[in-house]
This record gives structure tokens, sequence and C-alpha cells, in this order.
């Protein structure tokens, strides 16, 4: 077959559509890419965080064999049988059956069909049955985890390849805020992210040596009021909200996720995109993406961070000047949805 252009692409994208997302934010930068792209969503449309998830859901997901709550695997082969797609892009994919995917190499025996994911998929956590027994039909599986690419091919990727965290530049940006929106969300400290034990943790040692910290995300509803020092939002950001959070913060904090083993996170490139001065946990990637004390700063301890957050209090210029060094890496790197995104399609043709 004759290897098609990859800027002359019609592509059949499945993943998460609720515009609050990282997977809504790939979908509008193929769009914007100039792509012909047709969406499903494989998660309800809206979804709330705040919604509990049905029994049969959650007793389906312990089991590792997560019901189709939205009808995906229907209107994923309605829509191959109207139209030839050159590319169906799958995010992630625990709900979509491995007949379907079997069901789409029958009847778009040309097209090339990728899996993407940004979490650990070979986490037992993160991954079901149907996802694993899907591998084998995908010419190309996607991950920003460096330790995947063998340990999926164990499980029965054919192939399988690295992108790197991205920012959107819809989305991920410096933001002038009004007055009212400084008075919302200026803060010398904070963190986002859901609650996870280690982080809870450190920015209780941050509370008790006398920092204030604004904590955002999910999870976080037994921390409310645990130290006066500990502003517990307990919930998401939505939008430009993300941004001007960031933005109208001194010090943001950027832990990883333990128990996804990670070395790098999307935070690591966002905050630095809307100009904001991150402080992260110090991994091997993270020095790889940002130069340590130039273009980011890093920890390997709560004593350090502590150290760390005083000290750049302390030093608006210096803090300023990191900052917007850091956002000039981002754009000079190719850390954007828009460059990583065109060259996961070069690589699947």
């Amino acid at each position: 077959m004759k290897r098609k252009n990859s800027k002359n692409l019609k592509i059949l994208y499945v993943g998460d559509l609720n515009e609050y997302g990282r997977g809504f934010q790939r979908y509008e930068t193929l769009i914007g890419l100039g792509r012909e792209v047709f969406g499903i969503s494989h998660t309800e449309v809206p979804w709330s965080p705040r919604k509990n998830r049905s029994l049969i859901e959650v007793i389906s997901w312990r089991l590792k064999i997560p019901v189709d709550m939205v009808g995906v695997n229907k209107k994923i082969k309605q829509e191959v049988l109207k139209d030839k797609f050159d590319v169906v892009w799958i995010e992630k994919g625990n709900t979509i059956l491995p007949a379907t995917l079997k069901f789409i190499k029958k009847h778009l025996s040309e097209a090339k069909l990728i899996s993407v994911s940004e979490d650990d998929m070979y986490a037992k956590h993160n991954r079901s049955f149907h996802y694993m027994w899907g591998l084998k039909y995908y010419e190309v599986v996607f991950t920003t985890k460096t330790y995947n690419l063998e340990e999926l091919k164990s499980l029965g990727a054919k192939r399988t390849e690295l992108f790197l965290d991205s920012y959107s530049e819809n989305a991920h940006k410096p933001i002038q805020l009004t007055d009212e929106e400084k008075a919302r969300f200026s803060c010398d400290v904070s963190a986002i992210g859901a609650f996870e034990k280690e982080r809870a943790e450190s920015l209780l040692y941050l509370a008790e040596h006398g920092v204030k910290v604004a904590v955002w995300g999910s999870g976080w509803d037994a921390w409310i009021n645990r130290h006066k020092n500990l502003d517990v939002k307990n919930k998401f950001l939505f939008g430009s909200d993300y941004a001007k959070a960031i933005s109208a913060t001194k010090i943001n904090l950027n832990f990883l996720r333990k128990i996804n083993r990670d070395e790098v996170t999307s935070r690591s490139v966002e905050i630095p995109a809307c100009g904001g001065f991150m402080l992260g946990e110090r991994t091997k990637r993270h020095l790889e993406f940002f130069e340590e004390g130039k273009e980011a700063e890093f920890f390997s301890s709560n004593e350090e961070m502590f150290k760390k957050v005083k000290y750049y209090l302390e030093r608006e210029e210096e803090r300023k000047r990191i900052a917007s060094a850091g956002r000039e890496r981002c754009l000079k790197s190719g850390y954007s949805m828009k460059s990583q995104l065109s060259k996961m399609l070069e690589k699947t043709l």
C-alpha cells in the first residue's frame, strides 16, 4: 500500500470528549492540525467528578471487565461501516472489546489502529482485560512511560512508541488576571492534583513549618480544616481556571503519582507552559525536560522542598526568570500537543 501523507488523514478518534480533559484537548489539537476527525466519546458527556459510579460499574471494574455504559463499541462499528478512515485512534480503551478491534481490522483493512495513553498501562489498576486482550490488534501502542515500552510488549503489543507529556497551546498559556481572579486564585504556594497520602504528608510538612498552601483537586475531604495553613479547596479546576490558578501562584508544587510510577506528568509541562514557576519532585526524566535551577526547580525530600519554597518566596526576580525560561524551554523543545501529535501521526504511517 502506498504510504499515506500524514497531513491528509481521516481519523476516527475514540476518547473522553468531556471538555475539561486532556483527551478532548488532543481531539481538538488534531482538528487544529487540519485533519478530518470524527470523535466518539467512550465516557459519558457531560460527566461530573462528583458523580457516584453505579454498583455495576464498580463491580465490573474490580473484575477488570468494565461495562460499556455509553455504547461506544456499537458506535465504533457503525462509523466503521459508514466511512473510510485512515487512522483509528483509541485513547486508553479499557471498555473497547477485542471483538470491536477485530471488526475494525476486518472492515478497515488499510487503516492504522493505534492505542494512546499517558497512564502506566502495565500497572494492573489502570488496565482491564479488554485492554490487555486487545493489544495485539494495534499497529502502534503509544505511551509516555519509558518503562512501558518493553512491558507492554510482554502483554502482547506488537510495537510501542514513546510520546512526551505535552501541553495544549489553547489551554496552557500565561493569562492576564483581573482583580477578581487575583483575589480568587492568588497565593504563595499551591498544589494541584487528586489526594495521595505521600503528597498530603508533604503539604502538611509545609503547613506545620509556617507555609500557607492552597490545594486543588478531588479526594481531600478528610483534610479540610486539618491545618490552618492548608487551604483545601477539594474541587477540580475546569477550563481556564486551571491556567489562572497556575498564573496566580508564586510557587507551583508538582507531585508525581507513586502508584503510577510517574517520573514526569502532564503538569510537568503544563505549569511552565502557563508561565508558572514549578517546584517538582526530582527524577531523571524531570531533569531531561528542564534544567534545574534555570528552567524549573526540584526537590528530593520534604526538607529540601521547604528550603526551596522559603528561598524562592523571598526572590521574586529569580523566580520569574526561571518561570520565563521554563516556558521558553516548552516552546523550543516541542512539548506542545501540536508537536507531539504530529510526530505520532508520522510514526503511525
